[in-house]
């Protein structure tokens, strides 16, 4: 998948899916522009771009990036990646952690793609990061699918609202991978089989498997894409 021409701003950058995602749009021939929080891992990101890589130093909920995103005039692609989540019983989330996963997974999210949308124009591709916990339900995550269900009916939203300027808008859902976000979760033997034991392939993705779904979905083999969710998740949903 060639993109050679095209700018692709890929946030949550520094580390897992994000990464790999800007690795690859990069290694396809995109412009990319790197957003994270910790310089030292867009440092090494960039070393490793070859070049194709621009890091930008930033959380994704300051003001002035959204600013610095609106004022681009060549985007071409958003991967709309960055989220976290705080693994909790319903009874035991306080509002702090309600309101920082509300304000890090739906407002943000919100905000970095309607900057994206402002500068893009006419055309242009916007991936949203969902989860498979965008379909179903799970213990110990309300917020958090909360969150991502938000994102599933936004990305529809957007899909139709800006399919007049040529706009596409999808969404990517996988399952667990492993990650530094996800990493001490699996440190937990009952937590791993329960996953493994929900996954009818029986293996967990890499971050460049999720990574090749984005660059599908940008591609122009999806051209007539838009409004939908791809699900990369072993068939945990299937079930």
């Amino acid at each position: 998948m060639r993109l050679q021409g095209k700018t692709a701003l890929v946030t949550g950058a520094g580390r897992g899916i994000g990464r790999a995602t800007a690795l690859a749009l990069a290694k396809a021939g995109a412009k990319v522009i790197a957003v994270a929080r910790t310089q030292a891992d867009l440092d090494d990101l960039a070393q490793e771009g070859g070049g194709r890589i621009e890091p930008w130093a930033a959380d994704v909920r300051d003001a002035g990036l959204l600013m610095r995103i609106e004022a681009m005039r060549d985007l071409d692609i958003l991967v709309n990646n960055a989220g976290g989540n705080r693994p909790k019983l319903m009874v035991d989330v306080d509002d702090e952690t309600l309101d920082w996963m509300i304000d890090l997974n739906i407002r943000s999210v919100y905000r970095v793609a309607r900057a994206a949308a402002r500068a893009m124009g006419q055309g242009g591709v916007i991936v949203n990061m969902s989860s498979q916990m965008g379909h179903v339900g799970s213990p110990k995550r309300t917020v958090y699918c909360m969150t991502k269900h938000a994102v599933e009916g936004l990305t529809k939203a957007m899909a139709v609202e800006l399919a007049p300027r040529g706009i596409r808008v999808v969404a990517i859902a996988p399952t667990f991978v492993m990650t530094p976000m996800t990493h001490g979760m699996f440190e937990d033997a009952e937590f791993r089989r329960f996953v493994y034991d929900m996954v009818p392939l029986n293996e967990l993705p890499t971050p460049e498997d999720i990574a090749e779904g984005i660059l599908f979905l940008v591609s122009p083999g999806a051209r007539f894409i838009t409004g939908d969710s791809l699900r990369v998740d072993g068939g945990w949903t299937a079930r």
